[in-house]
């Protein structure tokens, strides 16, 4: 019998949980750093509790509803991920039923006045910043403590690491933008009139405050090393993987490489076998460099459904995937760029509905295939929790940095500043070695090698969150016709069309005098075929 067939009684129940506390910005409400500084010698725990607190905004239910029934595309960070990906072209869902993102894929969620869109993203990222802020007044510039040093060091990463995917969210790249309004900027020493009357900064403003967080971070972190247990935390590997990625958006090629090299530093990547079997849900793989972990008593995943594996995890025994067959696919023309000798095209079942991860793996004495009922280009890549098939828990660890992103960084920072043979010898070593024995890169230019690259970040990083933010990146299109998507969004996009980015969420223009309705982004119709 398949799974998919099973009745879904967890739809319209009432699921118990305490949701995360709402942030709203701007709130001011921040005490004095004398008053922190007498609460610290008195509670030096207290530092400690708000960096923990950075970890757990980024996987948390509630941050646009405290209603669990109302929105279960509400899970932090990954769900975030989720949405991006659904935007692109290489991440394929059903457009009705049980696709809590939806939206995101026929662009609806575009409108400002979308709660599940600009105002989630807005939310999640400010809220995370919020909390970075707070361990900021809790470890300031000029202390000498070490442990303080390394908090704040984490905390201007984590800020860093928001103002990232805010920029990228709402305003085009930085390369030919640099003078576009892009969000505001927020920091812990801003009082409430500044909160309260904060315009949208530029994208160069934005990305100079990132810069200056980073230089600082990785002064700070130098030397700490989180260790395999402590990957929700950020150290000075982590702090390079950042900027390397803020390098190179902002086409600082050669530094983007150097800072890549560095984070490289901190693991290795999975190996060719590693990746032989549903894997990507724990922390604790040698490549993960940064990660949400998450552990069963999360209040995401005491919901039961409400959490990253229940939208992408196609072996789940609790999931919108497989109990109602809301899979997330692989785009077939994305699977058929893919080389017969690569195992990243084993991820996706093939239109055969084999794939070589799970061909010999029972579930109550039926294939995998048939006991889930999986169907052509589900993806195998995300295993479930304990990488037990039908486990019921999903309490699956999300990543947030990986080795193997900074390898092509690298690789792609060396040809673009002019070491087209150093980067064909990087992306060679690791797709060889780790993925594909058979590959050998073509390129003849720099930017023959980028697009090597790029096709590598779309089979290496899929549904992690990446697929949105390299297209607008390079300024590719959005291609979908003559592919497995549906035919309601099968439609394709020029480059940088208006759609592409988020509008300022209504609710920060009603709460921030700053913001005026000709400073946001021109409103975009929703995409036809």
């Amino acid at each position: 019998m398949k799974f998919t067939s099973k009745y879904i009684a967890f739809a319209s129940a009432a699921l118990m949980l305490v949701s995360c506390d709402l942030d709203k910005l701007p709130d001011g409400q921040y005490v004095t750093e004398k008053q922190k500084d007498e609460t610290n010698d008195k509670r030096p725990n207290m530092v400690i509790a708000e960096v923990n607190g950075m970890a757990a905004k980024m996987n948390c239910f509630g941050t646009i509803s405290d209603d669990v029934n109302e929105y279960h595309s509400d899970f932090g960070v990954p769900a975030v991920s989720l949405q991006l990906e659904s935007s692109g072209q290489d991440f394929v869902a059903t457009t009705s039923g049980y696709n809590w993102f939806n939206r995101a894929q026929n662009y609806s969620d575009r409108v400002y006045t979308d709660k599940t869109g600009a105002e989630f993203i807005w939310k999640i990222f400010y809220n995370h910043m919020q909390a970075a802020n707070n361990v900021l007044l809790s470890a300031p510039k000029d202390s000498d403590d070490p442990d303080l040093k390394i908090y704040r060091g984490q905390a201007l990463a984590s800020r860093a690491y928001d103002y990232l995917n805010l920029v990228q969210c709402f305003q085009f790249t930085y390369a030919g933008h640099e003078n576009a309004l892009a969000v505001p900027i927020v920091t812990e020493t801003m009082t409430t009139e500044e909160l309260e009357s904060n315009p949208r900064a530029t994208v160069q403003q934005v990305y100079d405050q990132i810069m200056n967080d980073l230089n600082e971070a990785i002064e700070l972190l130098d030397g700490y090393v989180h260790g395999a247990a402590n990957k929700d935390k950020i150290d000075i590997h982590v702090a390079y993987g950042l900027r390397a990625r803020a390098n190179l958006l902002m086409q600082k090629w050669a530094d983007a490489a150097k800072d890549a090299e560095m984070a490289m530093a901190g693991g290795s990547p999975q190996s060719l076998k590693d990746v032989s079997s549903p894997t990507f849900n724990s922390s604790t793989v040698s490549s993960w460099l940064w990660g949400i972990v998450i552990t069963p008593d999360n209040e995401v995943v005491t919901t039961g459904i409400v959490n990253w594996p229940s939208h992408l995890c196609s072996f789940t025994g609790n999931g919108y995937t497989t109990l109602t067959g809301a899979f997330r696919f692989g785009n077939s023309a994305l699977y058929d760029l893919i080389p017969a000798t690569d195992i990243r095209k084993q991820w996706f079942v093939s239109p055969e509905k084999t794939s070589t991860l799970i061909d010999n793996e029972t579930v109550g004495g039926e294939s995998v295939i048939d006991y889930f009922g999986l169907s052509p280009y589900v993806n195998t890549k995300f295993g479930a929790y304990q990488n037990t098939f039908g486990n019921s828990t999903n309490s699956s660890d999300w990543p947030l940095m990986r080795v193997e992103e900074m390898i092509l960084i690298k690789a792609e920072g060396e040809a673009m500043s002019g070491n087209l043979t150093a980067g064909k010898a990087t992306l060679e070593d690791f797709v060889k070695t780790y993925r594909d024995p058979s590959f050998a890169s073509k390129a003849t230019s720099p930017q023959d090698l980028q697009d090597e690259v790029w096709l590598q970040r779309r089979m290496e990083l899929w549904g992690e969150g990446f697929s949105l933010f390299d297209i607008l990146r390079l300024k590719k299109p959005i291609v979908r016709k003559g592919s497995n998507f549906a035919a309601s969004v099968q439609f394709d996009l020029a480059p940088e069309s208006q759609i592409m980015i988020y509008r300022v969420p209504q609710c920060e223009m009603e709460a921030n005098q700053g913001i005026e309705e000709s400073d946001n982004n021109p409103a975009a119709p929703q995409p036809t075929l």
